[in-house]
């Protein structure tokens, strides 16, 4: 009974501080629903989707076609500058907007689980930042994005064997070679028998070039006997 009491008190207080301060999607600006986190269910809705979970040869696979050994790869939605999604990642990478990556790596982790592609993946593994830069910023987007798909996906996030071992610049105004260079051999593993026999998959906001993913794939790899897949929230 005082459990219920309390949970009822909490209830009216959150609807009094919604009043003065409403939870507003971080899309459209609109004002969310109780059971809508971060973003409403209509921009949810229009997020333009890419459906490579259900093409093996899609854009994203096809970035990584003689440069490293990928099983399949995906991303949630298509990345267009200027559009009010592009929103989304912006506040997720620099404005501390974390929620948006958990309820976004959620919905990625439905698209998922609707492919027989990655069935029988072993482990989410995050692309990692430098701890410079993890410091500054507070936290990994990607680690973010991994732990939304942890919920629905039931799997267990690794995000300290695979490590970078050099503070890089960021890669946003670099050339397809000039990102490559950026990243080549930076990325280590701390202990290669974690990941030995496992599927792997590599998870990061946005992929443009696939620089970074295909350097990331290339540490693990190094694992006998691993698997590695990716997938992003953003195609680009």
């Amino acid at each position: 009974m005082i459990s219920q009491l309390n949970h009822r008190i909490s209830g009216l207080w959150d609807d009094f501080i919604n009043l003065f301060y409403p939870n507003i999607c971080q899309s459209c600006g609109n004002v969310l629903f109780k059971n809508e986190i971060a973003i409403c269910s209509r921009c949810l809705y229009q997020i333009p989707k890419t459906d490579f979970h259900l093409q093996k040869n899609n854009p994203v696979s096809i970035l990584f076609w003689g440069r490293v050994k990928i099983e399949y790869a995906s991303s949630y939605f298509t990345f267009s500058k200027g559009s009010k999604f592009q929103k989304l990642i912006h506040k997720l990478k620099y404005h501390h907007r974390t929620d948006i990556g958990i309820e976004l790596g959620k919905q990625l982790a439905h698209q998922l689980r609707n492919s027989k592609f990655f069935d029988d993946v072993d482990l989410i593994v995050p692309v990692p930042l430098h701890p410079k830069k993890k410091k500054i910023r507070g936290y990994n987007q990607a680690e973010v994005i991994a732990n939304g798909m942890k919920e629905i996906m039931k799997l267990e996030v690794n995000g300290s064997n695979l490590y970078r071992s050099v503070h890089t610049q960021s890669q946003t105004k670099k050339s397809k070679l000039e990102r490559w260079e950026n990243v080549d051999n930076i990325f280590k593993l701390r202990d290669t028998n974690l990941f030995e026999h496992k599927h792997i998959l590599l998870v990061d906001d946005v992929v443009t070039t696939g620089s970074t993913l295909e350097a990331c794939a290339q540490a693990i790899l190094e694992a006998k006997g691993s698997k590695v897949s990716i997938a992003t929230l953003a195609y680009a």
